[in-house]
């Protein structure tokens, strides 16, 4: 289920996630960042580093997803809401519905590899047993704003990650 408005709360979050993409940004990982939070209550925060871990589900969702199960010792994080600066991709989506998680809310979307509404649906798909709200959009353009700079730097510089 998508969920187009905003609140004062979510985009805090957002915020503090954006923060965590800068974070990504000066170790020269792609900037993604990402926070679990449960009753307006910060239970986590990750940020993407497959680059400096030699990992590549080191995801920005995925570093999140399980500093809170160690948080909250338990996988499963219902009641939770994951705040991240992209739309989540096939492998987060699937660790997330898996965790339980309840909402979801990103800011700018991946038309390409989201798996959270543009190229794909998984919030809602048939065939997982578990549904995920999800709320798009916010601080969207301040969030792309990161990627874009971020890559286009790179490209000036020459320093291309693949």
């Amino acid at each position: 289920m998508r969920i187009g408005s905003t609140n004062s709360s979510d985009e805090k979050w957002m915020r503090y996630a954006m923060g965590l993409a800068e974070r990504a940004k000066s170790s020269g990982e792609i900037p993604v960042g990402s926070v679990i939070v449960k009753n307006d209550l910060l239970i986590s925060e990750g940020w993407n580093c497959p680059i400096g871990h030699l990992d590549p589900t080191a995801h920005a969702e995925i570093q999140a997803l399980r500093a809170a199960g160690q948080s909250l010792k338990n996988y499963r994080l219902k009641d939770t809401t994951l705040y991240v600066t992209l739309e989540p991709c096939v492998m987060c989506m699937g660790a997330i519905s898996h965790a339980r998680v309840s909402r979801i809310v990103f800011g700018a979307s991946d038309p390409k590899r989201g798996a959270a509404g543009s190229a794909l649906q998984l919030a809602t798909a048939d065939f997982l047993n578990h549904r995920i709200t999800v709320k798009s959009g916010v601080l969207a353009d301040e969030c792309g704003n990161i990627l874009k700079s971020f890559f286009l730097e790179r490209r000036q510089t020459g320093k291309i990650m693949f």
